[in-house]
C-alpha cells in the first residue's frame, strides 16, 4: 500500500468550496484503497490572504516547507478585493508566486478540452471546438514577469517610466521544451513552439533553442515540431484551434493565450492546470496543481461555483504525480458523464438543464464513479 501526502491550500474565495468537492472525490478514492492500493494522507494550510488575516503575510515559511515534504500540492484560489490596496509584495496573489519559486515549478500545464455537452456553450461555431483537445504548456519562472530591471522610476522631464525586461537563458527554455515534447509524444505527436522572434531577440534565442533540443535529443521521438509567432498563434486559436495539440511558450504569451484557450471551452470554471518542477533520480517531480479560475468574490458562500477545474487539478495530480491513470482517466470520464446528463452549474448553465450547486456537483460526480466501479 503507497500512502500519499497531500498538501491543500483552499485559500480565498470560492477556494474553500471548491476543495470541498476534491475531499470528497479524495475520500472516495481512500475507501477504495485495497483495490488500488493507494491512498492518500491530508493536510490543510492557508495561502493568500487567508494567510495574510491569520499571519500577516501571504503564505508562512512553515506552510512552504510543508509544501516542499508534500507529494503535490492542491491549491483553490488566492486573492480578493479586501487586499487590492495592500502593497504589491504583500498581496494575496504573492504566496502562489512563492509556492512557484521555492518548488521551483517551471512548466505550466493548462489543458483545453471542449466537451461535446458543453459545445454550444463556447464563443466559438460547434463544429470548431467540439472534440477540442488542446495542452498548452508555458513556462512558469522566467521571462518578463521576473527578469532584471523592473520597477516605475521618475524622469528629469517630470514623466514616469515603466520597464521590466523579458529575460531568459538557454536552460530555462531547454528544460520547458522537453517536457512539452514529452507530453505531445504521448499525444497526438504534434508540438507548436511559439514566441515573437521577428521582433525579440529573447524570441529568437526561444526558437533556436527550441529546435535545438527537438534536433539534438528527440529527432527520432516521432513528434513534429513548428515555430509561430505568439500573435499568429492566438489569431489561429479563434479560426482553427483543432489544429494545435501541444503549445509551449515563455511566460507571458502563456498566460495571455491559454486564457484565450480557456475561452473556446466555455467557461473558465471546466478548466484544470498543473505546475511541474524538474524530476529528481526518482523520477518525482515538485508539483502544484489548481484551477485556473481566481477566487469569483461575487460569488462566494452562495453555492455557485464550479468545481469540475479543481476536481480535475487533482485528476492531474493522480496521472502527473502519482502515476494512478486509470484512476485519472476514471475521474474525467466521470466529469464527461456528469456533463452528459445534463447537470450544470451557473456558469455552464443551459436551457433544458439542471441546475447544480456546487455540492450538488460534486456529488454528482461521486454518483458517477460509483457507476463506473460498479
Amino acid at each position: 500500500m503507497s500512502t500519499y501526502n497531500l498538501l491543500l491550500l483552499p485559500g480565498d474565495g470560492i477556494g474553500p468550496e471548491v476543495m470541498a468537492e476534491v475531499k470528497r472525490v479524495i475520500e472516495w478514492l481512500n475507501a477504495r484503497s485495497n483495490v488500488t492500493g493507494h491512498s492518500f494522507s491530508v493536510e490543510d494550510e492557508m495561502v493568500g490572504g487567508a494567510s495574510i488575516d491569520a499571519n500577516g503575510v501571504p503564505i508562512t515559511d512553515e506552510t512552504v516547507d510543508k509544501a516542499l515534504a508534500a507529494d503535490a500540492v492542491l491549491l483553490g484560489a488566492a486573492g480578493g478585493p479586501k487586499w487590492d490596496e495592500l502593497p504589491f509584495e504583500q498581496k494575496p496573489e504573492r504566496g502562489l508566486l512563492r509556492l512557484r519559486k521555492d518548488l521551483e515549478l517551471f512548466a505550466n500545464l493548462r489543458p483545453a478540452i471542449c466537451y461535446s455537452a458543453l459545445a454550444d456553450a463556447s464563443s466559438l461555431k460547434r463544429e470548431l471546438v467540439e472534440g477540442l483537445d488542446i495542452l498548452i504548456v508555458r513556462e512558469l519562472t522566467g521571462g518578463v514577469y521576473f527578469g532584471e530591471p523592473r520597477g516605475i522610476t521618475e524622469l528629469e522631464n517630470g514623466e514616469r517610466r515603466g520597464i521590466n525586461t523579458q529575460v531568459y537563458t538557454t536552460s530555462e527554455i531547454r528544460r520547458v521544451v522537453r517536457i512539452a515534447v514529452e507530453l505531445a509524444a504521448k499525444r497526438q505527436a504534434k508540438l507548436c513552439s511559439v514566441e515573437k522572434a521577428n521582433v525579440m531577440e529573447s524570441g529568437v534565442l526561444w526558437r533556436q533553442e527550441a529546435q535545438w533540443v527537438f534536433d539534438n535529443e528527440y529527432a527520432s521521438s516521432g513528434v513534429e515540431l513548428s515555430h509561430m509567432y505568439a500573435d499568429n498563434c492566438a489569431m489561429q486559436l479563434v479560426r482553427a484551434p483543432k489544429q494545435f495539440d501541444v503549445i509551449v511558450t515563455d511566460n507571458l504569451f502563456g498566460d495571455m493565450l491559454s486564457d484565450a484557450a480557456a475561452m473556446l471551452t466555455g467557461s473558465l470554471g471546466m478548466l484544470p492546470s498543473a505546475s511541474l518542477g524538474a524530476a529528481d533520480e526518482s523520477g518525482t517531480r515538485k508539483a502544484l496543481y489548481e484551477p485556473v479560475h481566481g477566487s469569483a468574490p461575487d460569488i462566494t458562500g452562495m453555492g455557485l461555483a464550479n468545481p469540475l477545474a479543481m476536481i480535475g487539478s487533482f485528476a492531474m495530480a493522480l496521472r502527473y504525480s502519482f502515476d494512478m491513470g486509470d484512476e485519472a482517466d476514471r475521474l474525467d470520464g466521470a466529469i464527461a458523464n456528469v456533463l452528459e446528463r445534463g447537470i450544470r452549474t451557473a456558469d455552464i448553465m443551459q436551457d433544458g438543464m439542471q441546475k447544480a450547486s456546487t455540492e450538488d456537483m460534486g456529488k454528482a460526480v461521486i454518483k458517477e464513479l460509483d457507476a463506473l466501479v460498479a
